[in-house]
């Protein structure tokens, strides 16, 4: 048996982009694609998370 592939639709696509994006600008890139995403601390994934929720806030305001 096969393991079954995982499905990456657009929604998933446009996190992954956008997750990218706001550690380049962070200046967390390096250390990315050095460690992998496991290796960041959690106040550098929560630095991140914290940009991607306000992109989101800024997104939705008129």
């Amino acid at each position: 048996m096969t393991p079954k592939k995982k499905k990456v639709n657009k929604e998933d696509a446009l996190k992954d982009r956008l997750k990218n994006e706001v550690a380049l600008e962070l200046g967390l890139m390096d250390e990315v694609k050095e460690k992998g995403w496991g290796g960041l601390t959690s106040r550098q994934t929560g630095r991140i998370g914290g940009h991607l929720s306000s992109r989101k806030s800024k997104k939705k305001s008129p």
